[in-house]
């Protein structure tokens, strides 16, 4: 039995659920887990700059302890400048959020790709190849950054 599908809500910035007449939509295990890994805020690292000025280091209190926290570092990257260097971070912190797919066999490899789309506004690609080395999935998030100064 598929899990509950979670779809991106554009015009409101989250995941929700989705009916299909009077059932929620279901499916798409892949993209939803993917949505969960990588717009989940995973608790900072000790010594990553906290964008607010805070010493919040958000995450999920479930975590504690755990080797594997869910979600990834994007929120870091929220006042971040249009740099080479912030592409290079969505890069390494996308990849570090999807690795459990690996980890667990669920794909054998996975590409992420950052470029900015246009000013302000960061676009990422995954893609997850199945242990064939076939194309299990290519997602993009072209909208998830656009409040990057």
């Amino acid at each position: 039995m598929p899990d509950i599908s979670l779809v991106w809500d554009v015009d409101n910035s989250r995941g929700d659920w989705q009916l299909v007449g009077p059932v929620l939509l279901t499916g798409n295990d892949l993209a939803s887990a993917a949505l969960i890994s990588l717009f989940s805020d995973r608790i900072a690292n000790p010594d990553d700059v906290i964008p607010d000025g805070t010493d919040d280091p958000r995450g999920w209190w479930g975590d504690l302890g755990e080797d594997q926290p869910i979600g990834s570092r994007l929120w870091l990257l929220s006042r971040a400048k249009q740099t080479q260097e912030t592409l290079n971070n969505a890069v390494d912190y996308s990849r570090e959020a999807l690795q459990w797919f690996i980890d667990d066999g669920v794909v054998a490899r996975i590409d992420v790709f950052a470029q900015w789309v246009r000013t302000s506004f960061l676009g990422l690609q995954a893609i997850f190849y199945n242990q064939d080395g076939t194309t299990a999935a290519a997602l993009s998030y072209a909208w998830a950054w656009n409040q990057i100064a």
